[in-house]
């Protein structure tokens, strides 16, 4: 999906001025060819059963066409900036509905200066990619550390160096191993009412104060060309990569906690997928780990399409920090699609199928099974006597709307469509 968009043949302009016929009305064709295709691929898909499975798939069509142009516009090795190709409205990969997500494209052979203010979130986090997820393969984490290794002054302001290894690095240097493509940047959130995001941006240490030349129409040409081929891939990765790591697992579970493959040095997962009928509950228990091990604690739900559920109007994902914490120090989740009445509900908005998942960021050590979650179906009528304090987690229907409000709110703050 990394693919150089300044590759490929040329357009021509005749003697007479007129423009050759790739230009003339075929520049865009080949990426209204994959759109179509890429139509084909959302109604084909297996798990499409209903009007809302179909709906829910062209939405993520349309967030996917947005990202594709988005990300092949950002591919600027000589004038780098970070882009979001993932967010509420442009979702990918079983997005954390925590997270803010910034990409960069970079080149092992340049350097590079990020610069930043660190914000008051749980986590900020670097990593470095060899290249991009494909259907086949996912790519390697070349390099992967949080801020706890960046100098950080008294203001919150801090700056990394990129580049080639040196044989003499001065503290904030990070070499770039062979091979390196990407820079992925993250900011996580657990308490999104009180936690606010930084600031970062990036430059090539030679290019700063010079000017990119102006793109020739051969090079948009290519670049709607590649962006075609990047909505596909990413189209047909996403529906493959559950395949991988989830719907070989026994439903109605989760895994030990783990490290996340592919991921980030410091986080460990534990994944899993439903299946419920509307008077079913799946009650997941999973202890709070302490603070000082895990600052970053989070569950949600995702769709069979891979993306997160909207976390924005319903509450499908908990962060440690939202949740309701019981006597015992664990929380308990309750995922279902009829309303319990609970704080810690977490709503299956008509989904019967699909993807469970944790994460812990920020780890000072390695997390075991007994950190992790444990499951268990009931019947939802069963949950006033089968589930540990269940009057505490009792919340009234204003409460609930109040929850929802700050979701909505807090989402707004941090993040633009």
């Amino acid at each position: 999906m990394a693919i150089d968009p300044a590759a490929g043949e040329s357009d021509h302009i005749d003697r007479s001025g007129h423009i050759g016929s790739r230009a003339a009305g075929s520049v865009t064709r080949s990426f209204a060819e994959a759109v179509v295709e890429a139509e084909r691929i959302i109604r084909g898909a297996p798990h499409v059963t209903s009007d809302q499975d179909l709906a829910e798939g062209l939405d993520y069509l349309a967030g996917s066409i947005k990202a594709s142009l988005h990300m092949v516009g950002a591919y600027q090795h000589e004038h780098p900036y970070f882009a979001s190709s993932t967010g509420p409205y442009a979702k990918l990969g079983l997005d954390n509905p925590d997270t803010l997500y910034f990409h960069a494209y970079l080149r092992d052979d340049a350097e590079y200066v990020v610069t930043g203010r660190r914000g008051t979130t749980a986590d900020l986090s670097f990593q470095i990619m060899n290249g991009d997820y494909s259907p086949t393969r996912s790519p390697d984490s070349l390099t992967a550390f949080d801020d706890r290794d960046v100098d950080i002054a008294e203001d919150g302001t801090f700056q990394l160096r990129f580049g080639p290894p040196d044989r003499t690095p001065d503290p904030g240097h990070v070499p770039l191993p062979p091979g390196s493509a990407m820079l992925i940047v993250r900011e996580v959130f657990s308490d999104w009412e009180d936690e606010r995001p930084g600031k970062i941006r990036i430059h090539r240490a030679d290019t700063l104060g010079t000017s990119p030349p102006p793109v020739p129409s051969d090079r948009m040409a290519r670049r709607y060309e590649v962006a075609g081929r990047m909505l596909l891939a990413r189209l047909r990765t996403f529906l493959a990569f559950p395949e991988w790591h989830y719907l070989k697992l026994p439903v109605n579970t989760l895994t030990e906690p783990r490290p996340t493959p592919g991921g980030l040095a410091t986080q460990f997962s534990s994944v899993g997928h439903y299946d419920l009928d509307d008077d079913e509950v799946l009650v997941i228990t999973a202890p709070a780990v302490d603070r000082d091990v895990a600052p970053y604690q989070g569950f949600q739900l995702g769709s069979m399409w891979y993306i997160s559920l909207d976390y924005i109007n319903h509450q499908t994902s908990l962060t440690a920090d939202q949740a309701r914490v019981d006597a015992d120090g664990m929380i308990r989740y309750v995922v279902s699609e009829r309303d319990p009445g609970l704080a810690n509900w977490i709503e299956r908005t008509g989904h019967r199928r699909g993807y469970l998942q944790f994460r812990w960021q920020r780890l000072d050590r390695d997390l075991t099974p007994a950190d992790g979650p444990s499951a268990e179906v009931m019947p939802f009528d069963e949950l006033p006597r089968r589930l540990p304090y269940y009057d505490r987690q009792r919340v009234t229907g204003h409460e609930w709307t109040q929850r929802i409000a700050a979701r909505q709110v807090a989402v707004a703050r941090r993040m633009l469509g």
